[in-house]
C-alpha cells in the first residue's frame, strides 16, 4: 500500500532527513586515509543521537551499523568495521538513515580518499549526475519508469552499468514502503505520482557488470567483476507543484 504524506509528514521527514545529511557531512569530513570505517560509523552515530534521532539502519534485520560503508567495488550494505581502514585512491559509499518523531530520513553519498583515478571520479559524478536527473522526473503526473529510464540512460551512455537486484523505495513512518523504484525502465511506465508520495531514489551505477555477489556476512553486494561502484541517494517528495527533495536547505 502505497501513504501518501500530509504537509506536516512532510515537514517532519524534512527534519530527519537534515539529520541524515548532517552525519553524511560529518562522516565526509572525517574520511581519510587510515581512518577505519567503524570510526566513522561512531561520528555518524553520536551526531545522530545528539540530533535527539535515532540510527534508523542499526538492528534492522539484524544489520550491526548506524552507515552502511561501502568501499570500491562494494556496491551497498557494507559493514563498518575497524579492520577496514580507508586507503588513498578509494571510493566510499556511505548510506544513513534516521528516524526522527517516528519519521525515516534516508540518503547516500559517495566519494574519493584522497586522490582518486579518473576512472573512479568519473564514475562518481556520473552517478550523482544519475540522481539529479531522476528528481527531475519526479512531479504530479508522472510516472516511476520516468525515473528509471532517467537514471539508466545517463549511466549506459556514459558506458557503465546500472544495477538490477537493488532498488530505490518508498519511505515515511517506515524504512522501507511502496513503491519500489527501479533505476532502470520505461518512461511513461509503472505507478503514478501523487502529491504526498516520498521516495528514496538510490543509483548504484558500477563501472562494469551490473551483476552482484553477496559476501559471506550476508549484507555486503559487491560488484561481481570486482569493477568500482558508487550510489548516491536523497529521499524526494511529490508536491503539487513538483518535487522537494528532503533535508537539504530551501
Amino acid at each position: 500500500m502505497i501513504v501518501l504524506k500530509s504537509t506536516t509528514e512532510l515537514d517532519a521527514m524534512h527534519r530527519a532527513n537534515q539529520v541524515v545529511h548532517m552525519a553524511l557531512a560529518a562522516v565526509r569530513h572525517a574520511a581519510a586515509p587510515g581512518v577505519s570505517t567503524a570510526e566513522l560509523d561512531t561520528i555518524a552515530e553520536d551526531l545522530i543521537r545528539s540530533k535527539d534521532g535515532a540510527p534508523a539502519f542499526k538492528g534492522y534485520r539484524g544489520f550491526p551499523g548506524t552507515l552502511c560503508t561501502s568501499v570500491n567495488d562494494e556496491i551497498v550494505h557494507g559493514i563498518p568495521s575497524g579492520s577496514v581502514r580507508l586507503e588513498d585512491g578509494d571510493i566510499l559509499s556511505v548510506d544513513c538513515g534516521v528516524v526522527l518523531d517516528g519519521f525515516f530520513g534516508d540518503a547516500a553519498i559517495s566519494f574519493g580518499i584522497g586522490d582518486v583515478n579518473g576512472v573512479a571520479q568519473k564514475l562518481m559524478t556520473v552517478t550523482k549526475a544519475c540522481l539529479d536527473d531522476a528528481v527531475e522526473q519526479v512531479g504530479p503526473g508522472k510516472r516511476l519508469g520516468d525515473i528509471g529510464e532517467a537514471v539508466q540512460t545517463r549511466a549506459e551512455r556514459s558506458g557503465f552499468g546500472v544495477v538490477r537486484e537493488f532498488v530505490g523505495h518508498g519511505i515515511g513512518r517506515s524504512l522501507h514502503e511502496e513503491p519500489q523504484v527501479p533505476n532502470y525502465g520505461q518512461a511513461g511506465r509503472g505507478q503514478v505520482m501523487k502529491p504526498g508520495l516520498v521516495v528514496a531514489i538510490e543509483p548504484m551505477i558500477t563501472a562494469g557488470s551490473w551483476r552482484v555477489k553477496i559476501d559471506d556476512d550476508g549484507w555486503t553486494a559487491r560488484t561481481e567483476d570486482g569493477r568500482l561502484s558508487a550510489h548516491f541517494e536523497f529521499s524526494v517528495a511529490v508536491t503539487s507543484d513538483g518535487h522537494r527533495v528532503l533535508g537539504l536547505e530551501e
